[in-house]
């Protein structure tokens, strides 16, 4: 019986897919797209699905039957089936801080969860969302007012990562539901340009500020809580403005937002067990209810909910986050990509690259396997992207006729309230076009060699039928599973961020004032002091 710890490289499948991977890359007719196409008829229905109202079309890839056939081997040898149960069951899966990792929990129905602490976490949950409900309509409706009386127009979410990252995506790309009368704005960056411009625009009597942090202790989020207090502090008089209605905690750390000066009942909670890049479901999404309305936002939790049961009960071969993942492995393991593309062609959804940044490259950016061992095989990939069609008049020359492998995921609603039939319409042949050309490619004329596209180029087309806050939430979920699914195959922890940590570090002894730049590198100590020469 073989005892060894669990490493991909030493399974069947991925082994029998490097051989396959080596044929594709020294065979003199390598394998094609196009050619796929032509030798199977049923492929595209063969190689998309739907669930709820997600449909995905992954035919475009450089897989055929037998390396398919591989890559679902590879899931079911990978210790993916128990990790998942692990997951949602509260198995403290997250080992170098040792705490459960229960996103799925924040939206999940309180029949899902059978594990022995299910129902106490249910109850906290409902507990906590119950203020999101209350705090958030009382907002809407003016019923909860400044110092001097007047109802809020203006909410500032005070974050950073996923206490703001989550929260303004959301907020942007379902602006077809927000409120008439209620700005959100998001502040994040320590950037006093970001903070300070925002305050200018705004009146303090109307104002609410949010302070959105895990532990409260964040430096970002607390340096600009600090500059917005001392804003009210300006505007209105106020001796105390942090014990006023203009402020509103959340936090996984309640204890902190109380001894800081927040009142009692205007800190809304979250558990230790909800990760930051994982928190835009909690108590950290108050924003987006006050936004959209707290109806809709249970409908994004409902959306979340629909994809973690697909990703719980649905067979490898029928999963979506199954499917996205191994892909993404193919790609980045054995055909050598180094990064991946998002191209949302919804400009709803612009900020959608920079949220999976987010939580694929600080879930799955990791050298260190589960059992302490330097992993020797590719992690997470690079993931980049901008919204279409801005996109086609800037990076999509690389992807046409450069050099780089970097595979797409295509994503678009099919119906738009917020647009008209024309533009719809072209903006969807936009992306079927260039999804098209990318795999087909074209000769070049005689003599025009720079007119060569050598087509071959892989892709997914992930289809809505509209960008509703339910679809919304299944499309986050979706890529949050997918994130999940490679970190288990690839045997790391994707629920620490330790790689953050030494940055936040070093710039805390840098800014010592006793010791200041003199435990940098050379390099560091002659920019501080050209800085401090400058300033």
């Amino acid at each position: 019986m073989n005892n060894a710890p669990y490493t991909p490289l030493n399974t069947p499948a991925w082994n029998r897919l490097i051989e396959l991977a080596s044929e594709i890359k020294t065979s003199a007719s390598p394998i094609t797209i196009n050619q796929l196409f032509a030798d199977d008829a049923d492929r595209v229905e063969k190689y998309a699905l739907a669930t709820g109202e997600l449909k995905l079309d992954f035919s475009k890839n450089l897989i055929d039957d037998q390396i398919w056939e591989q890559l679902l081997n590879l899931a079911d040898q990978s210790p993916l089936a128990s990790h998942r149960d692990a997951m949602f069951s509260g198995d403290a899966i997250n080992t170098s801080e040792n705490r459960s990792v229960l996103h799925a929990a924040l939206r999940a129905a309180s029949s899902d969860d059978t594990s022995k602490d299910g129902a106490i976490r249910a109850e906290q949950v409902e507990k906590q969302l119950k203020a999101v409900e209350r705090i958030s309509n009382d907002i809407r409706c003016g019923k909860w007012v400044g110092s001097t009386g007047k109802a809020i127009t203006d909410i500032i979410n005070i974050g950073i990562g996923g206490s703001d990252l989550g929260p303004k995506m959301a907020c942007t790309a379902l602006e077809e539901f927000a409120h008439e009368s209620i700005n959100v704005h998001f502040i994040s960056n320590v950037d006093g340009a970001q903070i300070l411009s925002t305050l200018k625009k705004l009146n303090a009597e109307t104002t609410l500020v949010s302070i959105a942090s895990k532990t409260f202790t964040t430096q970002e989020t607390m340096l600009n809580a600090k500059t917005a207090i001392q804003w009210f502090s300006d505007e209105l008089g106020l001796e105390n403005p942090k014990n006023s209605s203009h402020f509103i905690g959340l936090t996984a750390n309640p204890e902190a937002a109380i001894a800081y000066g927040i009142p009692e009942n205007q800190i809304l909670e979250f558990s230790d067990w909800v990760g930051g890049r994982y928190s835009l479901w909690s108590s950290i999404g108050l924003s987006i209810a006050i936004s959209i309305g707290f109806e809709n936002f249970k409908q994004m939790l409902e959306g979340a909910r629909e994809m973690d049961q697909h990703f719980q009960n649905a067979p490898l071969e029928k999963n979506m986050p199954v499917i996205l993942g191994l892909l993404g492995i193919w790609y980045s393991n054995f055909l050598n990509a180094q990064s991946i593309a998002i191209i949302p062609y919804c400009e709803r959804l612009v900020l959608l690259p920079s949220y999976l940044q987010q939580l694929d490259m600080e879930s799955n950016g990791k050298s260190t396997s589960l059992d302490g061992e330097p992993v020797n095989y590719n992690t997470g990939p690079i993931l980049w992207g901008q919204t279409g069609t801005n996109g086609q008049h800037a990076f999509f020359q690389l992807l046409h006729q450069g050099t780089r492998m970097a595979p797409i995921d295509f994503i678009a609603a099919i119906k738009d309230n917020l647009s008209n039939a024309e533009h719809h319409q072209v903006l969807l042949g936009n992306m079927l076009a260039q999804a098209s050309a990318l795999m087909e490619g074209q000769a070049a004329p005689v003599g025009e060699q720079h007119r060569y596209y050598p087509g071959n180029k892989p892709s997914n087309t992930l289809l809505m039928d509209e960008l509703s806050p339910k679809n919304f939430g299944a499309l986050v979920a979706l890529y949050e599973h997918k994130v999940f699914v490679q970190g288990s195959i690839w045997n790391i922890n994707s629920f620490d961020q330790w790689g953050v940590e030494l940055g936040k570090k070093m710039a805390n002894n840098l800014l010592d004032k006793d010791s200041g730049a003199s435990k940098m590198d050379p390099s560091t100590k002659a920019l501080f002091s050209y800085i401090e020469q400058k300033s």
